[in-house]
């Protein structure tokens, strides 16, 4: 009977003791999943409040520079300024929620510095194009706003960022170039200057008066209201070609103006030379008949020598 009791008395004991550790443990769960949800609902309040801060920050770069003379109508510097304040302030407010996560950032940082090399071999496109657009932010090639040609690809300047420049050319199609790339190639900005010239080439024939088409041409050059007075319209003989004499027209106007001057001093100068009654020549076929059989044969033999 003692030792049933005994028994039972073990029993009862251990059950105690199993049911006093569970609780232990439940409560340690308890807290730790209560440490875990407030650590992730700051870590989330810590997200969104840096996502608005960066914008806040952007926005507030972008004012501060505007209000400066030397940058108030440089859109080009605002928009790169205010990109690296919100990149800038996401990346600490990322480590703020690593930190808060229980992340030992210190301990990612010497990692990724012993994997500089092999991070810096995988990126080298992307730092190149970093690298390369601050460049391009301050040697200033282009502006926004002003139409440039890179390689071939020519549109107006829409936006710089720190990995590529966006171009709209005249069909409203969006061009994305690497910053990489622009810095490298050669870059030609047509309207960076405040002036621009007008180049036509317009032909006549070889026995019109070529003083008198000179002076037609640039008489409607000089008629314009858009082409400046100074440099004045200049008008020569540029080339003989095999029907005609190439007459070329230079007229500065300002940029603004360039595109439709050119059309209206085209249709003008073609107008006034046919009012002028000055030929422009164009490309004819004449058909020259043989005249007897032997002189068709010597013509065609070659031919029909190479059938055979």
């Amino acid at each position: 009977m003692s030792i049933l009791h005994e028994t039972l008395t073990q029993t009862v004991a251990a059950g105690e003791k199993r049911l006093t550790v569970d609780a232990a443990i439940l409560a340690k769960l308890a807290d730790m999943a209560g440490d875990l949800a407030i650590n992730l609902t700051i870590a989330a309040l810590i997200f969104v409040a840096t996502l608005f801060i960066a914008r806040w920050a952007a926005g507030v770069t972008r004012r501060v520079l505007g209000r400066m003379r030397a940058f108030r109508h440089d859109q080009t510097v605002l928009s790169f300024a205010a990109q690296v304040v919100r990149v800038v302030v996401i990346i600490i407010g990322m480590i703020a929620v690593l930190q808060r996560l229980g992340v030992q950032t210190t301990s990612i940082i010497a990692v990724l510095g012993a994997a500089s090399l092999a991070v810096g071999l995988a990126l080298q496109g992307t730092l190149s194009n970093v690298a390369a657009g601050v460049m391009l932010l301050v040697l200033r090639p282009y502006r926004v706003g002003e139409v440039i040609d890179v390689g071939g690809a020519s549109g107006t300047v829409q936006k710089l960022d720190l990995f590529t420049t966006q171009l709209s050319n005249a069909n409203n199609h969006k061009i994305v170039i690497p910053n990489s790339k622009v810095l490298s190639d050669v870059i030609i900005n047509l309207t960076g200057q405040k002036t621009r010239r007008i180049e036509i080439k317009f032909t006549v024939g070889y026995g019109e008066n070529l003083k008198d088409a000179c002076d037609v041409i640039a008489g409607v050059a000089k008629a314009h209201g858009k082409v400046l007075k100074e440099p004045t319209p200049w008008t020569g003989v540029t080339a003989l070609l095999d029907s005609s004499v190439e007459v070329t027209l230079h007229a500065w106007v300002n940029v603004a103006d360039w595109w439709q001057s050119q059309a209206d001093l085209m249709q003008g100068g073609k107008e006034a030379l046919d009012a002028a009654g000055i030929e422009i020549p164009f490309p004819h076929q004449v058909e020259v008949p043989a005249k007897d059989a032997q002189f068709a044969r010597i013509v065609m033999a070659p031919a029909e020598q190479q059938e055979d």
